[in-house]
Parts: C-alpha cells; structure tokens; sequence
C-alpha cells in the first residue's frame, strides 16, 4: 500500500465513529490488506527478556485485537509483539454504545467498551488454528457479573497459558465494575496467588510462561507500594505500567471530557512515564516492565525505555497518525542510537529514572 493511499484510508477512518473505525481496520488486516514490513529491523533494537527475543521493543497493546483475530498481520507490520485480549471466560457485548469517544485537539480516546469480546473457547480455537509466529501475549479479564473475579482469571490463564508467549493479568480497566479494587490489600495477594498456581497447573512440565501485572495510572504512590510489594511476594515476572486514566485535568476543555471511561493517548504520557520511574526505582534493574501510555515519536519511546521501560506499547498513537507511525517510531529510535553512539537499545533502561522519578504525577 503506497504512502499516498495510507493517507486517503487515514483520513476517511477519522470521518467514521471511532469503533467502526476499528472494526474497519480489523478487517483490512484480516484480509491482508496493510503495509508490510520489509526487511529486518536494525539489530540494535532487538530485546531479550521475559526469555524471549524481541526484534524491536515496540509492541500493540492490548485492546485493539480483543478477539485474537490480528496479531499476526500486526508482526508482519513490523511490531516486535502483540497482545491480543482482553479476554474473558464468557463471551459477552461490553457496554452500550456509543462507548468510544474522539478528543481530537489532545490526541486522546475516552472509552468504555467494558471487555467486549467472544470469550475464551473462541480465543483460544483462533490460536491453536493460527499459531502466533512471533511473541503474542495474552491479556486476561474477569467477566462483569462474575462474583469471584479471581476465578475467572485463573480460569483464562489454565484455558490460554499454553498458547501465550506472556499472560497479563488486567486489572486496572475502569469499566469494569470492582475490577480496580483488586490492586490493593488482601484482594491483589488472594488474586495473585491464585493466577500463580493456575498458571503452574497449566503448563506444569512445560516452558514457563511469564505473568505480568497491569496498573492503573490513577494509583498513589502508597498504592504503588503495596502493589510492588505483592508483585514480588509472588515471584511474577513483570508489570505492564499503565493501563487508561480516570483523571480528566489535562482535557477538561473538550466537549467529551465528561464521558464515563478510561482515558488514553497523549495526555497520559507524562503521568505514565513518572509512575513508570517510581515503579522501576521500587522494582529495581532486574524486573520487567512494559511502558504504555502516550508514545507518538521516536523520542517518547526512548523517554519510556530511560524511565525504566525494557518494553513498550502503542495504541491510541495509531489512531491519529496511522499505520506509519510504527515505521517512523522505529526509524527515529534508529537515528538517536546512531547520535548517542549507543550499542543496543536496551543499554537505555533506566538510564533517566531518578529524573522522571523525582517527578509529582
């Protein structure tokens, strides 16, 4: 696809709702129909970790392939991984629509989609019909109604495990009610326990499979604490930093700004890159973490590695500048390792942390 007709399809999905947008995009790439990379990456972006190579540190995030239907198009776009997800035991619709909302003048989405997705038996069907040719994690959910949300997490990871190259455990959606109460106290420690031991059952005898935890934006340092605390007591093996905001401060002047949901893109940058340092300075130099939240240049992307980021994640980035801005993230981190003369890019890790981490958020 030529760079004159990204720019046309660009342009005509910014005329439609931003979720039919997406279901358009879905099935372009489904059919095979998007720009695919050529060549290999430069070899100074490739990552080891989560005992996985990664071509390039630049991975989608979770919630654009909910149904585990493009993650592979997604690889041969050029993206180091994917995460396909949210997932749940049960299919189910998500909440009512309209449920995603446009803030045009600050780059951001409001959503509320509320974890619609064709549940878990399906999912997994895809994936054993599709085997993943590259890294593909999976984000796992509990289903709205679900009383006991700790078992529908284990009851995804027993089901998926095996399939996934890393499981991450979201907790940190907004629209879902109850979810965010399991970041804290007796709650994490009960749920983590049980994602553990479910994980263990699944692939007892097999490759591990690493768990990662995603956090919320929104969470006090005193949170982050007890967070970090139980992310350690029970040996997981990375953490996603972050999810969407509740936080409206940084958009208050848009028509949208009162919508119910999670907000994303460029305003959480900031906010995210300062609690992903305060994760890091907390965690130290040996855990994992993934850096979401605002990434639109090259620059930002590296920002995040230097906070404490090993990895990182676009989404709503995407939605606004299109299919390029992988290819141009990607060729500006290759121009600033070639201005700072740096071997390998995850020589940067933390390189900047005690900065951002000195930072309010």
């Amino acid at each position: 696809m030529s760079a004159f007709l990204q720019n046309v399809a660009q342009r005509a999905l910014q005329l439609l709702s931003p979720e039919l947008a997406h279901d358009i995009t879905t099935k372009a790439l489904c059919s095979g129909l998007f720009p695919k990379s050529r060549g290999q990456d430069d070899p100074r972006l490739a990552v080891q970790v989560l005992g996985q190579r990664f071509p390039n540190p630049i991975g989608m995030a979770a919630g654009f392939d909910k149904n585990a239907l493009v993650y592979n198009p997604l690889l041969q776009m050029g993206f180091g991984f994917a995460e396909s997800g949210t997932v749940t035991p049960l299919a189910q619709s998500g909440n009512a629509r309209p449920r995603a909302f446009r803030l045009r003048n600050h780059e951001a989405i409001i959503n509320r989609y509320g974890f619609n997705n064709d549940g878990m038996e399906v999912f997994e069907q895809r994936l054993r019909e599709t085997p993943p040719a590259g890294v593909v994690g999976i984000n796992v959910g509990s289903n709205k109604l679900t009383e006991d949300k700790a078992a529908d997490y284990a009851a995804c990871i027993r089901k998926l495990a095996p399939l996934a190259s890393y499981i991450t455990v979201n907790i940190s959606s907004p629209n879902t009610p109850g979810l965010r109460a399991l970041q804290v106290g007796e709650a994490l420690d009960d749920l983590l326990a049980r994602v553990v031991e479910a994980r263990d059952d699944a692939v007892r005898g097999d490759q591990p499979k690493p768990l990662l935890l995603k956090i919320a934006p929104d969470v006090s340092e005193q949170q982050l604490d007890a967070i970090v605390h139980s992310v350690a007591k029970h040996r997981l093996e990375g953490m996603i930093v972050s999810n969407t905001t509740l936080d409206r401060s940084k958009v208050a002047d848009s028509r949208h700004a009162k919508q119910t949901g999670g907000l994303s893109g460029a305003p959480l940058f900031d906010r995210t890159t300062i609690l992903l340092a305060k994760t890091r300075e907390r965690v130290g130099p040996l855990l994992p973490i993934i850096g979401v939240g605002g990434i639109t240049t090259g620059k930002q992307g590296l920002q995040k590695l230097e906070a404490g980021a090993n990895l990182i994640q676009l989404y709503t980035g995407m939605v606004y500048h299109g299919l390029p801005l992988l290819k141009d993230i990607k060729a500006q981190m290759v121009a600033e390792l070639d201005k700072q003369n740096v071997s390998r890019v995850s020589v940067l890790t933390g390189s900047n942390m005690r900065e951002w981490a000195a930072k309010p958020y």
